[in-house]
């Protein structure tokens, strides 16, 4: 099986080995110059411990220490005991922390967190540079700029700064990746960070429609409202929803979606915590999609907000989920802003889907939360939907009958397993090295007039084919860049679609890449069987 974490990236859109980190949350905002208050003699005996504590070791340790510092160690700590998604957010940092949901920046585009002394990519956003070239959630930055960053106390702001910078300047990182021998070298081309959340809606044949959304966030809805709309009107029956490396986002985003679905007073997702009591949403209104047929693609990427959406629909039985099991986030967090400019988000309540599962998957401070995706293809899950665990005590049945389990992420009703039989090396090391797309930046300019003649992204999909003059030049530019040159011919179908898709995205971005690239795309293929 070890091979297989080399393999399954290759026509993966992102995986998330680590979810919920920086800026993807779940939960409502309160911006307080205080935290609340704890009343009883037992807190009041442990405030004084700690404060007794930190004016000792700032009076009397053998060197100079900083208050601030110590603090915020002390914070960090308490919040680790917690649970995985309890954090706290230094002033310097929250700016730059809220803005991956609500604002746009110029950077590299890549969601990380701070793991073992070590940046973790939590996950390229969607359509910037770093996706672009095939940087992977889980993928570890050692050096940036021929700087050694891993294990050197690097912190979040430091991460920031290196990275973040003009749009079009460049950035050399070199990254540590499970199953690499060596460290992959990426020379990234810093861009305006897109902040839309809905990277494509179109009609992939004449009635079924196709809306893809890479996170859940401020402006999602209105997003998902005028692609729905636009699809309607093109003659949409059925919608494939896909939520594949979706990590999460903002509640209400994912409700108002789920109300487009469910008929009024459906419920769709309840929260409830020790000191918070039961709150429900319900559907409101009469939606603008009640009736059609509803497929909804989840992966073990898709998180928190997709579990919510996935969760209401599959409980109402109101479509079917088609995919593989994700990732099991059921923990809404609350954000405190503190009087110096910092902010808690802390786990205020656990959400649950209308049968009432609760997917949150087990965790332990014992256990290593965020490799539970290399887990899972090592006993096989990804590929054999019998090696998919469930806990009987977590056994919920649907209004239609269905049998449905809680405690770790929504199975699927339709399993897919990844797909790597169309793998190799070739294909691998032109996504990772950004070859691939650097070659098809080029032909895109040099090609510019005869793009041009075509009416829309739908007409290049469908009368555009490469030659074989044009391949053999791709074979030479990567050989020139030091790519292995194997397996081509084995390598072409796949590689071809994937640079077509890529002149695409240079032209029409996302409303012509995915057209194209799902072409191939066997979660598609099995959600348009279940659909007709």
């Amino acid at each position: 099986m070890g091979n297989n974490r080399i393999k399954i990236f290759i026509y993966y859109p992102i995986i998330l080995a680590v979810v919920l980190a920086t800026g993807i949350y779940l939960g409502s905002f309160l911006s307080v110059g205080h935290l609340p208050s704890v009343d009883g003699e037992s807190s009041s005996e442990n405030t004084k411990k700690i404060t007794n504590l930190l004016n000792y070791v700032l009076e009397e340790y053998v060197d100079s220490v900083s208050l601030d510092g110590l603090t915020e160690s002390t914070i960090i700590s308490m919040l680790e005991q917690l649970d995985p998604h309890s954090s706290y957010i230094p002033a310097s940092e929250l700016e730059a922390t809220n803005e991956q949901l609500d604002g746009n920046f110029d950077g590299i585009g890549v969601e990380f967190n701070i793991i073992n002394d070590t940046i973790v990519v939590v996950s390229p956003i969607n359509g910037g540079p770093s996706e672009k070239l095939g940087i992977r959630s889980g993928d570890r930055i050692v050096t940036i700029e021929d700087s050694l960053v891993a294990g050197t106390g690097v912190k979040n702001q430091d991460v920031i700064s290196m990275l973040r910078g003009e749009r079009g300047t460049k950035v050399k990182v070199e990254i540590a990746r499970r199953g690499a021998k060596k460290l992959i070298t990426f020379r990234i081309e810093r861009d305006k960070i897109p902040i839309y959340s809905v990277d494509a809606g179109y009609m992939i044949d004449d009635v079924v429609g196709y809306i893809k959304i890479s996170r859940f966030g401020a402006t999602t809805y209105d997003e998902f409202a005028e692609k729905l709309g636009e699809l309607r009107k093109a003659g949409m029956q059925s919608l494939i929803l896909d939520l594949r490396g979706n990590p999460g986002g903002y509640l209400n985003a994912a409700i108002s979606i789920c109300d487009e679905f469910l008929s009024d007073g459906k419920l769709i997702v309840y929260t409830e915590g020790r000191a918070r009591p039961k709150d429900s949403a319900y559907a409101t209104r009469k939606g603008d999609f009640q009736k059609g047929k509803l497929a909804v693609l989840v992966d073990e990427g898709s998180a928190s907000a997709s579990e919510i959406v996935s969760g209401a629909v599959q409980d109402n039985d109101r479509g079917t989920i088609v995919g593989r099991r994700t990732f099991g986030k059921g923990l809404v967090q609350e954000q405190v802003e503190l009087a110096d400019g910092s902010a808690v988000r802390l786990t205020i309540a656990r959400y649950y889907t209308p049968t009432g599962r609760c997917i949150q998957r087990p965790y332990s401070k014992d256990e290593d939360y965020y490799a539970d995706f290399y887990n899972r293809v090592d006993n096989g899950e990804l590929y054999e939907v019998d090696s998919i665990s469930v806990d009987e005590n977590e056994r919920f049945v649907t209004p239609g009958g269905k049998v449905v389990y809680g405690g770790g992420g929504i199975i699927p009703d339709v399993f897919v397993p990844l797909d790597t039989t169309g793998y190799t090396e070739f294909h691998s090391q032109l996504i990772s090295t950004g070859v691939l797309r650097e070659f098809a930046m080029n032909y895109s300019s040099q090609k510019r007039s005869e793009l041009d003649k075509y009416k829309s992204a739908t007409d290049f999909r469908d009368r555009f084919n490469f030659t074989a003059a044009d391949y053999q030049k791709l074979i030479a530019f990567a050989k020139d860049k030091g790519i292995s040159i194997t397996d081509t011919e084995k390598a072409k179908p796949e590689v071809l679609n994937n640079l077509k898709a890529l002149v695409a995205r240079s032209k029409w971005n996302g409303a012509g890449f995915y057209p194209i690239i799902n072409q191939s795309d066997k979660t598609i293929q099995a959600a348009l069987e279940t659909l007709r």
